[in-house]
């Protein structure tokens, strides 16, 4: 009989470049883990997002490859833009209104499951290119 605690729902790991090159759609997430409540989500990123935000959560970025920006915008309407490069994290926190754009690349995000990917609210219509998701099963 095991004397250790028992793991449920260990997976297998996955692998992140394999991740990626399994899809080719923008800004539209593959859940690659699930911790606690929330989904570890890969991302290929092109273009304008959408201006949005979460009300409730904070929104961590990790640049796989490439750039990503995030533009943010201050209640009092200030906006500025903050350049993330391979390597670099950044967290949007909750209930900041804010516009990702790059001129390519990939992320990893850390979100509560269920979250969408135009926010609770957002600025305007959902480009075409811009999957409205709470992510998408590897």
């Amino acid at each position: 009989m095991p004397t250790g605690p028992i793991i449920v729902g260990m997976t297998a790991p996955v692998n992140l470049t394999a991740a990626l090159a399994s899809f080719d759609d923008v800004y539209s997430p593959r859940i690659v883990a699930r911790m606690n409540d929330y989904d570890v989500r890969v991302a290929h990123t092109l273009g304008e997002h959408v201006w949005h935000v979460h009300e409730h959560t904070d929104e961590f970025f990790l640049v796989l490859d490439g750039r990503f920006d995030v533009a943010l915008r201050d209640p009092d309407g200030t906006e500025r833009t903050v350049v993330l490069r391979q390597g670099d994290t950044f967290v949007v926190p909750k209930g900041v209104e804010h516009k990702p754009s790059s001129p390519g690349g990939s992320i990893l995000m850390f979100e509560p499951s269920g979250t969408s990917t135009t926010g609770d609210r957002h600025e305007g219509a959902i480009p075409d290119h811009v999957d409205s998701t709470t992510g998408h099963a590897l």
